[in-house]
């Protein structure tokens, strides 16, 4: 591999970050925090492989001049016949960019979070909910105040939950949502379990949002064997896939 096609190769992997930065499809693996570094990346790699491209047609074209000028070629070699280059392994670098061009998988959903254990963790403290009816919270802010604080926060609040829904570990409907702390990598759900009148003709993985409140009930994730809270549904809406899937 010759320095014109490393140049096009970061052309290339620069062009494929920025584009999927700029439309929204890097939500699908990390969150969305970080878009101003990943455009700053994909700018970087752009421009370094602009100006490497232009460096070395100029170059080329300088070289030429002198051929003819001499009389005689300068071969991209050391004097001994070895043309310089990069490794082939190098061409492997464009992987990744066909995979995010042509074949991007989509965000992780009811398949990662049926073989992932329910990520809700206890806070020290539960602060007073805010005002709003119904009010939206977080799949873990409900999670975390039904499994921990035992609803004492959530009270007789109506409460607002967004996520996919799933079968659960008694075949019952879950609503769940993937958490990242930085990217897909390491993703993992939370899970409520739907208490109540659901639509008939639920599909998996179908987003859906419900509003409900507090219920005492819970069950036992099958994969961790953490307790996986109910909320008692008054009302499930129909969505279309949101843009940001993952909470953070």
């Amino acid at each position: 591999m010759n320095k014109q096609a490393q140049a096009v190769i970061l052309l290339l992997i620069g062009g494929a970050v920025l584009r999927a930065s700029l439309s929204g499809q890097y939500l699908n693996y990390v969150k969305a925090g970080l878009q101003p570094y990943l455009i700053a990346a994909g700018a970087i790699l752009v421009v370094a492989g602009a100006f490497t491209l232009w460096y070395e047609l100029r170059g080329a074209k300088t070289a030429r001049g002198g051929d003819n000028a001499h009389g005689h070629a300068h071969g991209d070699d050391d004097g001994h016949g070895h043309a310089h280059g990069g490794p082939k392994v190098a061409w492997l670098l464009l992987a990744p960019v066909l995979g995010l061009l042509l074949f991007a998988p989509p965000a992780l959903g009811s398949y990662a979070a049926g073989r992932s254990g329910s990520a809700v963790t206890a806070r020290s403290e539960y602060a007073p909910l805010p005002a709003g009816d119904p009010l939206s919270l977080t799949m873990l802010d409900y999670a975390s105040r039904a499994v921990f604080d035992k609803g004492v926060s959530l009270g007789e609040r109506r409460i607002q939950l967004t996520g996919f829904v799933m079968r659960g570990p008694q075949d019952q409907w879950l609503l769940a949502r993937m958490m990242v702390s930085c990217c897909a990598a390491d993703a993992r759900p939370v899970k409520v379990a739907l208490d109540g009148e659901l639509p008939d003709g639920l599909q998996d993985q179908q987003w859906v949002r419900v509003t409900g409140r507090y219920s005492g009930r819970e069950v036992t994730d099958n994969v961790n064997g953490e307790a996986i809270p109910f909320i008692s549904v008054s009302d499930v809406t129909l969505i279309a896939v949101p843009q940001e899937q993952y909470e953070s």
